[in-house]
């Protein structure tokens, strides 16, 4: 008995047994035996990472070469590589893997599922997880960090540009800087990542410059208006996905869009928006937004999440409590939202809540002041007045609201530290050192990286910010890393394979229809007076006119009608160009609006459009290519439809639509105002064919 004892046991024990030992390697472990980290078996397969643990507590990916698995028991699973598949039969099995040296074991279990299907038996496989010390990776990891590498985790600063040039490939400098300052993340952008191959090798050389743990490689693509990726898909963006009210269309282009991110080796997206856009006037959000309800931006968002962390990468719900209800871009001021508790729970705060429910992995602040949350006045640095302290600033919108009352323990991210809304009025120190005070945990550009450090490092020295404070944040973020896999390895990539998957999958066919399919659903037929859809013969024409994207909904509708002429114009027509539309059998009238001066019948746009409508008897039909509201301007025109963004797929889809090759299925995500104070048109209305 006291040998099938002991034989049962070794597994469990670091074994010491001759073999490379590998310099500064005190153990080995199964990731999934972590206690913070989640794994499942997903039709009848578990992949099993191998870390190597290091004296001073740091952790990494162990070279599968030098490692050999076994299982006790094939009858229950086999396992090659650390790829362990069931083989269907009941029972329990181990699976253990070894350096030679170390040893580490986790049991799969497979047995009948606790609420079968009556119909057809069903069986659930189960991960079970060894406990021991050996497991607190983590807290060994910040028990072995300098105060310098735990500040460096918190840290995510941008490299757009050096000296001048777009940063598409690593540069020494900044490769030192990683080093330096122990970065834990970066952030791209579009000038960043303007080709497949080149996006793959600049990521890849940004985790080889990081010396210990793995960097955040973050991104802002959203999809529609926000996308970064020069040779991804595009989508067509948040309130597209509204029109369509599928959440299934919803997870399909999350799913996508992590695809992508994941095979380029960016690891974290900040996405999705679930700010509740139900002020019209809004600057910065609009069509980022799925629209004006709380339930179907929680729906959809929620959707869209749980796509993209099926895929491996982080999703980020922002903006934190809400920056829909605001009439003022956080990029250049400082906007307010009024409203207290209870009504910020029923709108704005909703959709956040259900996505922390669901799991969504960080959530980042908005540089917006909630008084009836927080009514705490600072001085600020721009005139010395008198103002409410942003979310991102405030400790009772992150730790008292967040964290205690909304129950949120996942990774909380400020919003880009570089904007107006914070320059202004704080210093890009006193900015920071109040964000980690607050409760934030990465701190997203911060202005001097240099000063910034130092500043925290002198915060920290005279206790104004405690080293568990730090800590908290460290740990929140090595589980998030952990979970996503985003880990240091001892072997080098094999780039080749990298590069052949990334071209594959970024932009590929599948995608592409996946977004020709939400374009086509999105699109929202808002008024039709008996002109859609059209059926001109080929010798009758058809004229697009209008200014911004002109073009690109010239060559859509010309991919439909050859006969098809554009009239570039930014303000009224000359009467020879009127004289020029008088024979068309349809006028196409793109508008392209952002602000409320833009959508305003005074501005040069409208007066163009509702000048067609007034002097010709040729029926005029609005696109709205961004805001739909664009129709509260030119409400007499004959048919107006809704496509939510400028991408080339909701162009096309778009055009189809007018011809009749797509009936529009589009319903309006928001509530257009009408002139009157009533709505021109409810939120939920859409026609079709």
């Amino acid at each position: 008995m006291l040998i099938i004892i002991f034989a049962l046991l070794v597994p469990l024990m670091p074994s010491t047994a001759a073999a490379d030992n590998h310099a500064g390697v005190k153990d080995v472990i199964l990731l999934e035996n972590v206690p913070e980290v989640e794994s499942s078996i997903v039709d009848n397969e578990v992949h099993l990472t191998a870390l190597h643990i290091y004296e001073d507590g740091h952790f990494e990916i162990a070279d599968d070469e030098k490692l050999t698995w076994s299982t006790t028991n094939k009858n229950v699973a086999v396992v090659d590589g650390g790829d362990v598949t069931l083989s269907g039969h009941n029972g329990r099995t181990f699976i253990t893997v070894s350096d030679g040296t170390y040893r580490d074991r986790i049991a799969i279990d497979h047995k009948p599922a606790k609420k079968p299907d009556k119909k057809k038996p069903s069986f659930e496989g189960k991960v079970v997880k060894q406990q021991g010390d050996r497991y607190e990776i983590i807290e060994q990891a910040i028990e072995g960090m300098t105060i310098n590498e735990k500040i460096g985790q918190m840290l995510m600063p941008d490299f757009r540009n050096w000296e001048g040039e777009n940063v598409t490939e690593m540069l020494p400098e900044i490769e030192q800087i990683v080093k330096d300052y122990h970065l834990g993340g970066v952030i791209l952008f579009r000038e960043n990542v303007v080709t497949t191959e080149q996006t793959a090798k600049l990521v890849a050389d940004y985790q080889a410059a990081a010396e210990k743990y793995g960097l955040l490689m973050t991104i802002d693509q959203e999809g529609g208006i926000v996308t970064r990726l020069q040779s991804g898909t595009d989508m067509p963006g948040n309130m597209a996905l509204g029109a369509t009210r599928s959440s299934e269309i919803s997870y399909n282009v999350g799913e996508a869009i992590g695809e992508e991110l994941n095979a380029l080796g960016i690891n974290m997206n900040l996405a999705p928006v679930l700010d509740v856009n139900n002020n019209p006037d809004n600057p910065v959000i609009g069509v980022r937004s799925f629209g004006e309800s709380p339930e179907l931006v929680a729906e959809l968002g929620v959707a869209y999440t749980e796509g993209l962390q099926s895929t491996g990468v982080a999703a980020t719900a922002k903006h934190f409590p809400g920056h829909g209800d605001t009439a003022v871009d956080s990029h250049l001021g400082l906007p307010e939202v009024p409203y207290d508790k209870e009504r910020l729970m029923e709108v704005e705060l909703y959709p956040f809540q259900q996505a922390m429910d669901a799991g969504i992995d960080a959530i980042m602040t908005a540089h917006v002041t909630f008084p009836k949350i927080d009514d705490t006045k600072v001085i600020s640095k721009k005139d010395g007045s008198k103002i409410s302290l942003p979310a991102t600033l405030s400790p009772k919108v992150l730790t008292g609201l967040m964290r205690e009352e909304m129950g949120y323990e996942g990774v909380i991210i400020t919003d880009a530290l570089n904007m107006n809304a914070i320059t202004e009025h704080f210093g890009s120190v006193d900015a920071v050192i109040r964000a980690v005070k607050a409760g934030t945990d990465i701190i997203l550009m911060p202005v001097g990286l240099e000063k910034v450090v130092d500043g925290l490092l002198e915060a920290v020295e005279t206790g104004e910010i405690s080293v568990d404070r730090i800590e908290q944040s460290v740990e929140r973020i090595l589980t998030l890393k952990l979970n996503r896999g985003v880990i240091k390895s001892e072997a080098t990539p094999d780039m080749n394979e990298v590069l052949a998957n990334a071209k594959e999958v970024v932009g590929s066919d599948a995608h592409k229809q996946v977004e020709q399919k939400a374009a086509e659903k999105s699109i929202t037929l808002v008024k039709n007076d008996d002109v859609l859809p059209l059926g001109p013969a080929v010798d009758e024409k058809i004229v697009v006119v209008g200014h911004s994207y002109s073009n690109s909904l010239y060559q859509a509708v010309r991919n439909h009608h050859e006969n098809t002429g554009l009239i570039q114009a930014s303000g009224p027509l000359s009467e020879e160009q009127l004289s020029q539309l008088e024979s068309a059998e349809a006028i196409v009238a793109g508008t392209y609006t952002y602000n409320v001066s833009g959508r305003s019948e005074n501005s040069s746009q409208m007066q163009l459009v509702n000048q067609l409508i007034e002097d010709l008897d040729t029926p005029v039909i609005g696109v709205g290519i961004r805001n739909p509201y664009d129709i509260m301007a030119y409400p007499e025109i004959d048919g107006y439809l809704a496509q939510y963004g400028f991408r080339q797929a909701s162009f096309e889809a778009t055009a189809a639509t007018l011809f009749g090759e797509n009936n529009p299925t589009g319903l309006l995500p928001v509530t257009i105002p009408g002139g009157d104070g009533n709505a021109l048109y409810q939120f939920g209305h859409g026609l079709s064919y």
